[in-house]
């Protein structure tokens, strides 16, 4: 599967009152891996942020001036976004903000590009209830690493909020075996290993242990409203 972590920087937070966006920052994971083929877009949007804006992502208008408008790039974004599904946290802010982008240089709206979007405060939310759950909240209750988060980017965010999915999703990229390509096929093949000639040592968890495992399965229960299977099982 190829997902797609996306943030942007805007001028201001209404794009219906004519704020545009002014950064567009991408990441790319294939089969819960992250690729390292990334995009990153600073657009001039030909107006000055508000004041606000300005205080939260730094980037000035000047600093804007030589960079290209969105008309220029919208091709290859979608081509880079295309049939992916695109992971953003607070969804409605920013998939507005390109609609109105792409409306004005008369392409279709954003969903329609895309095999489907997946909100991470909308996940949040139900796995953390009535906590804080921006992307700073997060990071810091999931121990990712946001030291280098002085200023909001788009580029930085998305790469904080594909940390920030990874723990959400409990680390499933850990579950993944490794893959390799064959010359002779046109895609990945799964690689085959002989385990016959290992005997694995069975270590029993002691109390400590048990008990931590115990309050995760309480709280993954918690979340899920009670609706997880062993619980009905036992």
């Amino acid at each position: 599967m190829r997902q797609i972590f996306l943030d942007t920087e805007t001028t201001g937070l209404h794009a219906e009152g004519g704020d545009r966006v002014i950064e567009i920052g991408c990441v790319e994971l294939v089969n819960r891996k992250l690729t390292g083929n990334n995009l990153h877009f600073y657009l001039n949007a030909g107006r000055d942020s508000h004041e606000d804006a300005l205080r939260i992502h730094g980037i000035t208008t000047e600093f804007l001036r030589d960079k290209p408008k969105f008309e220029q790039v919208v091709e290859e974004l979608l081509s880079y976004l295309r049939d992916a599904e695109i992971i953003i946290h607070n969804a409605a802010f920013d998939i507005g903000f390109l609609n109105s982008e792409l409306k004005l240089v008369g392409k279709p709206p954003f969903a329609e590009h895309v095999s489907g979007v997946v909100d991470t405060l909308v996940m949040a939310k139900e796995m953390f209830p009535g906590k804080r759950n921006n992307l700073n909240a997060l990071c810091d209750r999931l121990e990712v690493d946001r030291s280098g988060r002085t200023l909001h980017g788009a580029l930085l965010d998305a790469e904080l909020l594909a940390d920030v999915y990874i723990n959400l999703t409990r680390g499933q990229d850990a579950l993944l075996m490794d893959v390799s390509v064959s010359e002779e096929s046109d895609g990945p093949v799964a690689v085959r290993m002989d385990l016959s000639g290992f005997v694995l040592p069975v270590l029993a968890a002691n109390d400590q242990e048990l008990g931590a495992h115990e309050d995760v399965m309480n709280q993954i229960d918690k979340s899920s409203g009670g609706k997880t299977l062993w619980r009905k099982v036992a």
